[in-house]
């Protein structure tokens, strides 16, 4: 095996990781998926001449836009002659002039016909309204996408009334599917479009575990029927099924989704790992996998957190037993008791003076780790509420990659509360035992 081989063999897949309608085509199959219901909708208005509305909902990186681009390419495959697809982004056509002259111009572009720059508002709204009508008896479906629906809702609504009333004649055929992020995007209508509206809603979410092993073998496994050596091949999916069965992968996998769980995301974090290939041998390992997973969680809170001081870190730590404390907000002064409070009751070495733990509070607020939670900007820096801005484990994984720790380290004892006994345990929150004391310069 080559070093030409294994390059082909990572051109395929990354050719495979660029193409959505690849990817989204292995759910195509399941009469349960979106995929399914969006085309069957879809393609009853195309045959049976009735108008549509709907709305695809879900966090970015789900594939509603993926789906939907499958889902119209097939349908005019099969209805050549019967589909005509007008598209538009509320980030660009969110006003309503600007939108309805885009659909005019689409529409002249789809029959041949020739756009007047120079008409109005009204000229555009009524050739759209003829453009239905003559579309809808020549039994031709008219496909309009609103992508960033829930922007198209804003002001007074006049395009999203025009096109929905529009579809309230006999002699129109249109479909509306609005795309958007906001799962309450049907509730931003105006009484007078909510009522003209379909209410068919496809919530897009991000895939269970079932759906992402399907997904990694269709991705990842080359074919058979391929220009690469069949030996290569069979070796390739060979350790490829293993490496999907191993439980260290099954991590990787796992601490991924708990940050990022969409398609995006994960397709991202394949392309990585493709990348990670080694050209010698030509096969894929689990360090391919764990290197494409430090990639993309590389944190800019982490990068900051290794450069912190002890003292630093240990007033964040200290922020940190404070809400699991449940103490709702707290200020430099509820920091430095409950920081007095450790000294006391573990006898640490270390024993900063109140002018240096001032100037390390408000490094980190330089360092963006903390902010102010109010806007009392007359009162002092020792009394203004802070709250802390990173998370449980981003504080546990910094304090074992900050370089300046020693090797000792002195646990924190657990308060009272099961509560807090439990999310203690968990996180395992240490201080250094140092008698070195950090510089704090003008």
């Amino acid at each position: 095996m080559g070093r030409r081989t294994a390059e082909e063999a990572q051109v395929l897949l990354r050719r495979r990781l660029c193409d959505p309608n690849f990817i989204f085509s292995v759910f195509s199959d399941s009469p349960d998926s979106n995929y399914s219901k969006l085309k069957f909708i879809v393609s009853s208005s195309v045959t049976e001449a009735c108008n549509n509305s709907m709305l695809l909902l879900g966090p970015r990186g789900c594939g509603k836009i993926a789906v939907l681009d499958l889902v119209l390419e097939d349908l005019l495959k099969e209805y050549p002659e019967m589909i005509s697809v007008i598209k538009l982004n509320g980030l660009l056509h969110c006003d309503d002039n600007c939108a309805v002259k885009e659909i005019a111009r689409q529409l002249c572009i789809e029959h041949e016909l020739m756009f007047s720059k120079m008409a109005s508002y009204d000229d555009n709204s009524q050739f759209m309204i003829a453009m239905l009508r003559e579309c809808g008896l020549a039994h031709k479906t008219v496909v309009f996408i609103l992508d960033e629906f829930d922007l198209f809702a804003q002001g007074k609504q006049r395009l999203l009334y025009s096109l929905l009333d529009a579809m309230q004649s006999v002699s129109s055929q249109a479909v509306v599917i609005g795309v958007s992020c906001r799962l309450d995007a049907d509730q931003l209508l105006e009484k007078r479009v909510r009522s003209r509206f379909s209410h068919r809603k496809l919530l897009f979410l991000p895939p269970p575990k079932d759906d992402l092993q399907r997904l990694l073998k269709h991705i990842l496994l080359l074919p058979t029927d391929s220009s690469l050596p069949h030996d290569y091949v069979t070796e390739f999916n060979s350790r490829i099924s293993n490496i999907l069965a191993d439980k260290r992968f099954i991590e990787v996998t796992d601490k991924l989704s708990d940050s990022d769980s969409t398609f995006s995301n994960f397709l991202r974090f394949l392309f990585s790992a493709v990348s990670y290939i080694d050209l010698r041998s030509g096969f894929m390992t689990l360090d391919n996998f764990k290197s494409a997973l430090s990639t993309i969680q590389r944190q800019p809170k982490l990068d900051c957190l290794k450069d912190c001081s002890i003292l630093e870190l240990y007033m964040m730590v200290c922020m940190k037993r404070l809400e699991v404390k449940e103490q709702g907000s707290y200020n430099f002064n509820s920091v430095m008791k409950e920081y007095k409070s450790i000294h006391d009751s573990f006898q640490t070495s270390d024993n900063y003076s109140r002018t240096v733990c001032i100037r390390a509070f408000e490094h980190l607020l330089d360092r963006q780790l903390i902010e102010f939670a109010d806007r009392g900007h007359n009162q002092s820096i020792e009394f203004r509420s802070v709250k802390l801005l990173i998370s449980s484990s981003e504080l546990h994984q910094g304090l074992k990659s900050n370089r300046s720790c020693p090797v000792s380290y002195l646990g924190f004892g657990s308060s009272n509360s099961s509560k807090t006994n439990g999310i203690l345990k968990d996180t395992k929150y240490v201080v250094v035992e140092t008698k070195s004391v950090q510089h704090y310069e003008d």
